[in-house]
C-alpha cells in the first residue's frame, strides 16, 4: 500500500519537498493560498507592479501524482491533520513547512494571488506620491526595499532607522563595507542605534506627512517583526516547540521525539537566517529521509547550519552586495555577481521550473 505524507505549507521548502516526494508517495500538500508566492520579488513588484505576476506560481502543475488541498490546518498531529473544515487526512509521514509571517508588502496581507497584485498596485501610488520615506529596520528586507525604491525613484529620500550599533553586524567586514558604499551613492540615509519612541501616526503604506522624533516621511514602511506560524500544533507536537515557537529538530530534521515528523524552513529552530535558500537546502533533506523510510530504509541525510552565514542581497536590478561560505572563510560576491545570480529576475527561473511552467508560445511571424 502506497504510504501517505502530508505537507503542511506550500511556501519554499514545502512545496520542493512535496514535489521531491511525488514519486515515492501519496503526496497530500496543504496550503491555503491560490498560489505559491515568490516573496523575494515582493518588494521588486511595489515598485513595478508591472513585474508583481512573475512573483505567483499556481500549485496545478506542481504535482503530478499527488494533490494539493486549500485548506488550512486547524491541528497537526503525529497522526495526520484536521483542517479548520473539520475534515481528517491521515499520514504516515509528515512535513511541516509552514514558514511564517512578516509585515507587508514583503509578504502579502491576503491568501488570494489578485487580490495581493491588487493590493500592491494600491500601495505602489501611495508610493509614487511620496518625496520622502521611512523604513524601520536596517535588515535585509529594509535594505532591499530601500534599494528598490531608489532604483525607480532616485530623487525620493529614504531614511532607514534601526536600534542596532552596526548595520549587516553578522557578515564580512568587506561585504558591509561595500553595502555602506553601495547605500551611500544610492544616497540612502541610514540611522543605526536609532528606536523611534512612537509609530508614525498612520498606517504602514499610506500617504500622509508624519514627523516623529525630528523625522519627517510622507509614507512609512515596517521592516521587522518575524512570527513563526506554529500555532497548530497538538499537543504531541507541541512539546517539541521552544518558548519563541520554532520547532526543535535533529539533524536529519526529525521534529524531536518523532520519528516520522519533519520540519523544515523558518519553523526550524536552527541557529541559522530564515530564508528561502536554507528552505530549499531543508526540502532535499527531508524528502531524502522520507523517500528512505518509504523504502523501508534507514534516513541518512543530515543537515548542520554552516557557521558563516550567506546572503544575497540585491538593491535594486543593477547593485547588491552578497556573501558565501567556502573552506577558506567567507566569500564576499560584487555587485555585478550579485546581480547576475538573483538581483536582475530575483530567480524567476528556478520557480519557473519547480511549479512546471509552460513556456509562452513564440509570436507568429
Amino acid at each position: 500500500m502506497t504510504e501517505t505524507v502530508v505537507v503542511i505549507g506550500g511556501g519554499y521548502g514545502g512545496a520542493a519537498a512535496a514535489k521531491a516526494l511525488d514519486e515515492h508517495a501519496d503526496v497530500i500538500l496543504v496550503e491555503p493560498k491560490d498560489a505559491f508566492v515568490h516573496s523575494a520579488g515582493a518588494l521588486r513588484s511595489l515598485v513595478d507592479p508591472e513585474w508583481a505576476p512573475n512573483m505567483f506560481f499556481r500549485y496545478d502543475r506542481l504535482l503530478t501524482n499527488g494533490r494539493v488541498v486549500r485548506a488550512r490546518a486547524a491541528s497537526v498531529d503525529a497522526r495526520g491533520v484536521t483542517l479548520e473544515s473539520g475534515e481528517r487526512i491521515d499520514a504516515d509521514h509528515i512535513v511541516l513547512a509552514s514558514g511564517s509571517g512578516y509585515p507587508y508588502p514583503a509578504k502579502m496581507r491576503t491568501d488570494v494571488a489578485d487580490e495581493a497584485m491588487a493590493h500592491l498596485r494600491e500601495t505602489h501610488a501611495e508610493l509614487a506620491a511620496a518625496s520622502r520615506v521611512l523604513i524601520t529596520g536596517a535588515g535585509p528586507v529594509g535594505l532591499e526595499l530601500a534599494g528598490e525604491i531608489k532604483a525607480v525613484w532616485p530623487d525620493k529620500h529614504v531614511t532607514i532607522v534601526d536600534p542596532g550599533e552596526r548595520i549587516a553586524p553578522a557578515f564580512d567586514d568587506e561585504m558591509r563595507a561595500d553595502l555602506q558604499r553601495q547605500l551611500d551613492e544610492r544616497g540612502v540615509e541610514i540611522r543605526m542605534g536609532t528606536a523611534l519612541s512612537q509609530e508614525p501616526p498612520v498606517e504602514p503604506g499610506r500617504t500622509k506627512t508624519f514627523t516623529v522624533d525630528g523625522i519627517t516621511a510622507d509614507i512609512w514602511f515596517r521592516a521587522y517583526g518575524v512570527a513563526v506560524q506554529t500555532s497548530y500544533l497538538g499537543d504531541d507536537l507541541a512539546a517539541a516547540r521552544t518558548p519563541g515557537g520554532r520547532i526543535r529538530v535533529t539533524e536529519t530534521l526529525n521534529v524531536e521525539g518523532f520519528e516520522n515528523v519533519y520540519a523544515l524552513g523558518d519553523v526550524t529552530d536552527l541557529d541559522e537566517a530564515k530564508m528561502a535558500g536554507y528552505a530549499l537546502q531543508h526540502a532535499e533533506v527531508v524528502a531524502a529521509n522520507v523517500a528512505a523510510r518509504v523504502r523501508g530504509e534507514a534516513p541518512v541525510a543530515t543537515y548542520a547550519p554552516s557557521p558563516i552565514p550567506s546572503v544575497l542581497l540585491p538593491l535594486g536590478p543593477d547593485g547588491g552586495v552578497g556573501q558565501f561560505p567556502t573552506p577558506d572563510g567567507p566569500l564576499v560576491l560584487s555587485a555585478e555577481t550579485v546581480s547576475e545570480y538573483k538581483g536582475r529576475d530575483l530567480f524567476i527561473g528556478r520557480f519557473v521550473e519547480l511549479f512546471n511552467i509552460e513556456p509562452e508560445p513564440e509570436p507568429a511571424v
